[in-house]
């Protein structure tokens, strides 16, 4: 596997495992940290697949753009595009004052991260944590 592929999925495992740690924090967890963490675990990955496929990409947080990229190659993810878009939006709407993230968002952000969590890396025919 090429290098930069393998650290963007190392890269990748910090933010899921960060996201579902703090998850199971019982005493004040981190609603807005959960789905911040998540959207950057699928973001991570995609971008994994990306340097896998020799597509380049920009600078980008939106994982439908991203996702986008990918569709002549992987036509069947269209479908999941919907929870993209979803998770997209945790990369800043929860960062900054005047939004808070409540659990059933994290939750859902968990949800949708542990979905193309597997499917990429079945995508990148890598075992749980790479």
């Amino acid at each position: 596997m090429n290098e930069l592929v393998r650290e963007w999925i190392e890269k990748a495992e910090g933010d899921a495992r960060t996201a579902e740690r703090e998850a199971c924090v019982t005493d004040g967890p981190n609603w807005d940290a959960v789905c911040f963490h998540a959207q950057q675990a699928v973001e991570k990955y995609l971008k994994a697949v990306l340097q896998k496929e020799g597509i380049p990409f920009s600078k980008t947080h939106d994982l439908a753009i991203l996702a986008g990229l990918l569709r002549p190659t992987y036509p069947e993810w269209a479908t999941w595009s919907d929870s993209l878009r979803k998770v997209s939006l945790y990369a800043t709407a929860f960062r900054y004052p005047g939004e808070t993230a409540s659990k059933e968002d994290a939750i859902q952000a968990l949800e949708i991260m542990r979905q193309w969590r597997t499917r990429l890396q079945q995508t990148l025919e890598i075992s749980d944590g790479a």
